[in-house]
């Protein structure tokens, strides 16, 4: 009987959990040297975010790959934090070093897509970056890349902080597209 209401209670817990996309990175074995001889586990690397701005990652260790797994996407979730994006891009360009990773982004105009490797595009995708240009420079651990590419979101300011900081208007600070298309609304609302 308490093993029922506990599966109840861990399904009432799940459900209330808010849907979030939820990528593995990376499943390493790495192995504890110990007097008996080597101890195996593995490595997870997880990528948790909401598609709108939420990104976090989370590193799980276990014996087991589904319990690292788990593990990383707890802490994942602990650890989800805010990114200023510009509509499907991101509003400058950044770089960022993590470890022996360099990663730099760079925004994109509509349409042109995530151009991105392997560690970058999963992070990117799941805070909801649709268009966009990297490069990866240095090493290509997918751990540092990963946390070298969530550096770089989060030096990200948007064009509002950067106009306030800088003392310029805010219409200066928006991708050169954004801007155009701004000032096709405005002439189209005029000759009317």
């Amino acid at each position: 009987m308490a093993e029922k209401r506990e599966r109840r209670e861990r399904r009432d817990r799940d459900d209330d959990r808010e849907e979030l996309d939820e990528r593995v990175v990376d499943i390493t074995r790495v192995a504890k040297v110990i007097k008996g001889g080597r101890r195996f586990a593995f490595r997870t690397v997880v990528i948790v975010g909401d598609n709108k701005g939420r990104i976090g990652i989370g590193v799980g260790k276990s014996r087991a790959v589904p319990d690292s797994i788990r593990k990383g996407s707890d802490r994942a979730r602990r650890r989800l934090h805010k990114v200023a994006l510009s509509g499907t891009t991101i509003p400058h360009e950044v770089t960022a070093k993590w470890g022996g990773a360099k990663v730099m982004l760079k925004p994109a105009s509509p349409g042109t897509g995530v151009i991105a490797g392997g560690g970058v595009r999963a992070v990117l995708e799941a805070v909801g970056v649709r268009d966009v240009l990297t490069k990866s420079q240095g090493s290509s651990n997918l751990l540092n890349v990963a946390m070298a590419t969530i550096e770089a979101l989060r030096s990200l300011r948007s064009a509002e902080e950067l106009a306030a900081m800088r003392g310029k208007p805010v219409e200066q600070m928006r991708p050169f597209w954004e801007r155009a298309s701004r000032a096709q609304k405005v002439s189209a609302e005029e000759a009317k």
